[in-house]
């Protein structure tokens, strides 16, 4: 019989994992719990319970109503996660959630297990930051350890000047400081475990971000032979110390030496993944679905060159906006369903797909044209 999935978290990601399970015999429902009334997962079909992520009660309701519980957001309790695994399967591991919540609890679980980071300090009051930067000079970076994302819990400290600002900035917040790291390029693996052990990765991707935001993927990543297989291995190597099954999306950085470290995991489908929904056979969302089902995983090959587009919300505007208007055999556009954009606020993606032999360069000149008609951006 098929099972009942539960998803922590109901939006883009949530919404694609539910399209994935309508197309998958082993699924029967989908449940999401999420705060946001209608969220698009919802508008997927998805049964919704609508609370915080980390609502307590609301995770227990989930954990009754469910044969397997997952998370698109890191948001959730790890504790109550953790004890529900008596009614249902839980995946990823409740445990490596509650160390990948915490930046400074996951850089060293990183570096106690031999893999690649840089350096780092925890942060407990204005003295240790001036210590930190002592030791690490500048540029270097002030991170909130918990419930932070697309940059919106960095501080770039330049000079002396910046570091009170910095440390007021965070208002008590748990701080992490972090050696700034110069690179050539922001990579990413995203890795699938299932649940008999198992471990499949994608190829590495190029993931360009502006104002710290992921704007646009790069698959595959255009890097040399040995700067792939070494971020493989060190994706691989990642993925056999942590526990439990799903994708995960490993960030990292290539130096200007061609050395590679992580920057951060997350344990869930990733937005650097979303071109797989048309470059592979089976797409990340697919892919986590089988891991957490203990299904065989599915083909990594990249089939096309593809380039994803994240359509994100004017930094002048916050309201209802129209969809862009994208066309093309080589485009496929999917909106999220958000009603309201914001500064920002991703509101979809489109993946240019490299058809008979296209390559990269030629995409890009592709995606340039439509950036310069703003085709690409959301009417308002």
């Amino acid at each position: 019989m098929g099972k009942v999935l539960g998803i922590i978290g109901g939006g883009q990601l949530g919404m694609m994992l539910a399209e994935a399970a309508k197309t998958m015999p082993e699924i029967t429902k989908v449940i999401v719990l999420d705060p946001t009334p209608d969220c698009p997962a919802s508008q997927k079909g998805a049964e919704q319970i609508v609370a915080d992520f980390k609502d307590r009660s609301a995770i227990i309701t989930l954990a009754g109503k469910s044969d397997v519980i997952t998370y698109e957001i890191e948001s959730g309790d790890s504790d109550v996660l953790g004890s529900v695994m008596d009614k249902t399967d839980v995946n990823p591991s409740p445990e490596t959630l509650r160390i990948i919540q915490d930046k400074l609890l996951q850089k060293q679980f990183l570096r106690d297990n031999g893999l690649p980071v840089s350096d780092f300090v925890g942060i407990s009051g204005y003295d240790d930051l001036k210590a930190g930067l002592d030791s690490f000079g500048y540029p270097a970076l002030l991170k909130a350890r918990r419930d932070a994302y697309d940059g919106r819990g960095n501080y770039k400290i330049d000079s002396e000047s910046f570091a009170q600002k910095a440390f007021e900035f965070f208002s008590g917040k748990n701080l992490m400081l972090e050696k700034f790291v110069p690179f050539k390029m922001e990579v990413s693996v995203i890795s699938a475990r299932n649940i008999s052990g198992k471990i499949k990765s994608f190829p590495l991707v190029e993931n360009i971000h502006e104002n710290n935001i992921l704007r646009q993927t790069i698959a595959p990543a255009r890097v040399s032979k040995d700067v792939s297989l070494k971020a493989a291995q060190i994706a691989n190597d990642t993925m056999s110390v942590l526990k439990g099954s799903g994708v995960f999306g490993i960030e990292m950085f290539v130096t200007n030496n061609d050395d590679i470290l992580i920057n951060e995991i997350a344990p869930r489908v990733h937005n650097s993944g979303h071109h797989t929904l048309q470059s592979s056979k089976t797409s990340q969302f697919e892919q986590h679905l089988r891991a957490i089902l203990g299904l065989n995983l599915g083909d990594t090959t990249l089939l096309h060159n593809t380039i994803m587009y994240n359509i994100l919300g004017p930094g002048d505007f916050q309201g209802e906006y129209d969809e862009p208007e994208i066309s093309g055999d080589n485009v496929h556009l999917k909106m999220y369903g958000k009603k309201i954009s914001k500064p920002s606020r991703k509101l979809g993606h489109f993946n240019l797909v490299g058809r008979n032999g296209q390559g990269i360069d030629e995409l890009l000149e592709i995606l340039d044209v439509l950036k310069s008609d703003s085709a690409v951006r959301p009417r308002v």
